[in-house]
């Protein structure tokens, strides 16, 4: 073979390499006595032997080649700057942040552009949504609300007593509860499914935090006023959060401490209640699980077979209709009808054989009329006003979740929005009038509201209807009550309470996070050996805790090429991903804070102590360059540009370069104000980790 006929078999012969699949600006090819490998692993083209007498030609042939070949990359992958956000004042990105924080849902846009008359109207029905709704009201949507409103009536009369006994109060407190706050919430709320009433955990919490320290026994009135007082703080609170946006406090409270402490606090209710079942006279009024124990069998003198029959019967019923319309959520009105049912009936047992039931404890009398004024009894002086703060203050915040999270729970079932801040706003303000006119505190109730969705309900009128039920059972009809035996008050709250165990959910938690499934348990026997407010102070401290091991300790990732794109991701996901020769590249999935910034230095420095000893077990290429890629870090303070600044000068000093790869607007800005872009130069920051890696490869293969 000539020279000539050398030269066109060898051109025929090279095979460029994609820059999607390879890094390396040079072509492959092999000979008998010289075998070039490709550094990512490609199929070799292979050049038989051959007789080049030109070597020179030969040479001359070779870098022509590798000059077109280079041309041809930097046309392939062209090197994008990466640029600084539009130049803003601080007025103005303190307005943009502030927005953002405060009004995510922009509440103001539908004032833009409008009269001032058309403002006035929307500003009316911004805060009073009834007047949305209502021009369009007509007797088909009553016909719905009225059915609806008389069936939750049902079960929020025998519910408000029941749970007004579970806070410890007087009976009538709890249906004076079920009458003014859902009348102020079908002016106010913007759910068309919520029931409003009194809810068993937050008249638990009430109950305990109360009677810890003052007796509602030895010193009733006391106890009312302190009552009263904390629905009014609680009002204040919940109305504060909505008017001022503060709706995030809230979400401390997670998904996986709820479902704990909600089990908790069923499982102390339903032992609660064991004083009922049994005829207990003289129980404990400590809220852990030893001392509820204890009591009951210490005082088994005390047990009545009469009230023992009855209640359990009546447990019995109440669970089978629960267990009926579950199953066929269509015989909802089973379940619905039940409490009221039992209560009806077992009243006329009493009364029919109240000569031969003396050991079944009744109600007793009860005043009829409507709300007396409670505003000259709250305490706004005095050594307990701590006490009632303090109580409002998570009585406030348990019913405030549960009131929103029902809300938007069957909002979603029907395709509309509720305002989380409007939300709250109605509830402080319910309650806030609540306290006025003797009510404690009160929410969206889960039970009152699936009844309420399933019997068909498509306005707040339904509120109304159950509240104008209500007000007929306070003027007229109060005196029938008196022989309803505690006993099934007892199972109405048993049956009503059974509901917040969710054993699903903490199987899901268990399967999918065993962090949030480890919270869930803390709060959970946290409520059960301790106490109710020590096990929310658990949940809350969980939540808290969970967030900032989140930020503290940010995820760091080594991210590989998957063959044939440009595409980086991380290699222990990826399997096919291969990391790329003398480069290491790592993907920080976090704000860079001062709290995680020290955290961060030393994980990234041990990354490359690791890789540095994996290339030296591998005998692979020495490692050259680390790129960090910065998508995931959506800002930065000035201890985060210092950290960058320190381990940049690190690196450098074992010879290795250090590169970021697509930060986002705000990290270009402080970067930029910082000088740390001019330290890093026009090579220190890519847009994307291809690009960094094309062009860094190339600038090597282009030194001698």
């Amino acid at each position: 073979m000539n020279s000539n006929q050398c030269v066109m078999f060898l051109l025929d012969s090279i095979e460029f390499i994609p820059l999607s699949i390879n890094w390396h600006p040079y072509f492959i090819f092999s000979s008998d006595k010289t075998k070039n490998q490709p550094s990512m692993g490609m199929n070799n083209n292979r050049v038989e032997h051959f007789d080049c007498h030109d070597q020179q030609q030969f040479q001359t042939i070779i870098k022509i080649t590798q000059h077109q070949q280079q041309q041809e990359l930097d046309i392939a992958m062209e090197i994008h700057k990466v640029e600084l956000p539009p130049q803003r004042t601080t007025l103005h990105k303190l307005k943009q942040r502030l927005s953002e924080i405060f009004f995510p849902d922009d509440p103001f846009y539908r004032f833009k552009n409008q009269s001032c008359f058309m403002k006035f109207i929307l500003g009316l029905q911004y805060i009073f949504p009834i007047f949305q709704w209502g021009p369009q009201y007509n007797f088909h949507l009553l016909r719905s609300d009225a059915i609806s409103g008389l069936t939750i009536a049902s079960l929020a009369i025998p519910q408000g007593i029941s749970y007004a006994k579970l806070a410890n109060l007087p009976p009538i407190v709890g249906l004076y509860s079920s009458f003014v706050p859902p009348l102020i919430y079908s002016l106010l709320g913007s759910s068309k499914h919520l029931g409003v009433g009194p809810v068993s955990i937050a008249s638990l919490v009430m109950g305990s935090m109360l009677s810890e320290t003052v007796s509602f026994t030895q010193d009733p009135i006391l106890y009312l006023k302190l009552a009263f007082t904390a629905t009014f703080f609680a009002g204040v609170f919940q109305a504060s959060l909505g008017l001022l946006r503060l709706g995030f406090v809230i979400d401390f409270l997670s998904k996986a401490t709820l479902v704990g402490f909600m089990a908790g606090a069923a499982v102390i209710v339903s032992l609660q209640q064991l004083k009922g079942l049994l005829g207990i006279v003289h129980f404990t009024t400590k809220m852990q699980i030893v001392p509820v124990l204890i009591s009951v069998f210490k005082q088994r003198d005390e047990w009545s077979w009469q009230t023992i029959v009855m209640g359990f019967g009546f447990l019995a019923f109440l669970l089978t209709t629960r267990h009926i319309s579950l199953r066929k959520p269509k015989l909802f009105w089973v379940s619905a009808a039940a409490p009221l049912t039992s209560v009806i009936l077992s009243t006329i047992l009493v009364f029919l054989l109240r000569n031969k039931t003396h050991k079944i404890a009744i109600i007793g009398n009860l005043p009829k009329g409507l709300n007396p004024p409670s505003s000259n009894m709250l305490y706004f002086n005095g050594p307990f006003l701590a006490l009632a703060i303090k109580t409002g203050l998570v009585t406030g915040i348990l019913s405030l979740t549960e009131g929103i999270a029902v809300g938007r729970t069957f909002a979603a079932l029907k395709n509309y929005q509720v305002d989380g801040n409007k939300e709250m706003m109605a509830i402080g303000l319910m309650n806030i009038a609540g306290s006025c006119s003797s009510c404690y505190v009160t929410t969206g109730s889960f039970s009152r509201s699936a009844v309420n969705y399933n019997a068909g309900a498509q306005t707040t009128v339904s509120n109304i209807i159950m509240a104008a039920a209500v007000l007929v059972t306070l003027l007229f009809l109060m005196p029938l009550f008196h022989y309803t035996p505690n006993v099934v008050l007892a199972a109405i709250i048993i049956t009503a309470v059974i509901g917040l165990i969710d054993y699903q959910a903490a199987f899901k938690l268990l399967k999918v996070d065993k962090l949030d499934f480890l919270a869930c348990l803390c709060s959970f026997f946290g409520v059960l050996f301790i106490s109710v407010p020590v096990g929310l102070g658990i949940a809350v401290a969980i939540s808290v805790f969970k967030i900032l091991l989140h930020v503290t300790r940010p995820n760091i990732l080594v991210l590989g090429n998957i063959p044939g794109t440009q595409i980086f991701h991380n290699v222990n996901q990826y399997k096919e991903a291969s990391r790329v020769p003398s480069f290491l590249i790592l993907g920080v999935e976090s704000p860079i804070y001062f709290a995680n910034s020290t955290y961060l230095q030393e994980r990234i420095l041990r990354w490359v102590r690791e890789e540095e000893e994996r290339i030296k077990a591998n005998n692979g290429s020495s490692l050259k360059c680390i790129i960090l890629d910065m998508t995931a870090v959506t800002a930065i303070d000035t201890s985060g540009l210092d950290t960058l600044c320190e381990l940049r000068k690190m690196l450098e000093k074992k010879l290795l370069k250090l590169v970021l790869a697509n930060p986002v607007g705000n990290v270009m800005e402080k970067l930029h104000q910082s000088k740390n872009l001019d330290e890093l130069g026009l090579k220190g920051i890519y847009l994307t980790v291809g690009e960094a890696v094309a062009d860094i490869s190339s600038s090597w293969k282009a030194q001698p």
